[in-house]
């Protein structure tokens, strides 16, 4: 990369660092730099725009629409004036917007609309920050934000939901596990992103039978 690019990285990092200070746990400053991180060494196996790369997962949720009364147009907006500013050029913008309007699950039963591989690239390194440790650590931390359930029996997970019904789906933490969390093994796109995805997955796997052990109190 340039001297320019590399200093317009910088630039993005600080930006995004002060657009998210205030933002709740999962969706913060650490979580951009995990998948700006993943990213890049996801994208060191693969030929890609690393610039765009980089840009993208650096402000994939620099407005997150759930934090936006759903609106997914602001991101984007946010991220496309901040570029102009910076007099990036006009095509790594538009890749950077159609990535950020793309990366999101949405229920996981939509047909994408856009396709790349530097979407591939960031779209599995935002992934993988959604399952294993973190992963779980996340859902219940925007469980206890949105005041959820941790669980209920009676209520059981939802595998058809459409997107409108998952972006306001108010079910306990534990179904966010089935409705996604668990599917996202088998949606990555590279195969870096597989090969931790698998580990991650069998971690999840491991939490869930505990927790139903201690659920139903069987010691």
């Amino acid at each position: 990369m340039t001297k320019e690019e590399n200093k317009l990285i910088e630039k993005t990092i600080q930006f995004v660092k002060e657009a998210l200070i205030n933002a709740e746990g999962g969706h913060d400053w650490f979580h951009i730099e995990r998948v700006y991180k993943n990213s890049c060494l996801i994208a060191q196996g693969e030929s890609c725009d690393l610039l765009v790369v980089q840009l993208a997962a650096l402000l994939h949720d620099i407005a997150d629409s759930k934090f936006y009364n759903g609106d997914e147009t602001i991101g984007p907006a946010y991220a496309k004036a901040f570029l102009e500013k910076e007099n990036t050029p006009k095509d790594s913008i538009e890749h950077v917007i159609k990535i950020i309007e793309n990366i999101s699950f949405k229920g996981g039963n939509e047909k994408a609309s856009f396709q790349s591989k530097e979407l591939a690239i960031v779209q599995d390194a935002d992934r993988l920050d959604a399952i294993g440790a973190i992963g779980i650590a996340r859902a219940f931390n925007y469980g206890g934000f949105k005041n959820r359930k941790l669980y209920d029996p009676e209520i059981k997970p939802n595998l058809q939901l459409t997107k409108e019904e998952y972006k306001n789906s108010t079910a306990p933490t534990i179904n966010h596990f089935y409705e996604k969390l668990l599917r996202l093994k088998d949606l990555m796109n590279t195969e870096t992103g597989k090969k931790i995805a698998q580990e991650r997955h069998t971690f999840m796997e491991s939490y869930l039978s505990q927790f139903y052990i201690e659920w139903k109190g069987n010691l």
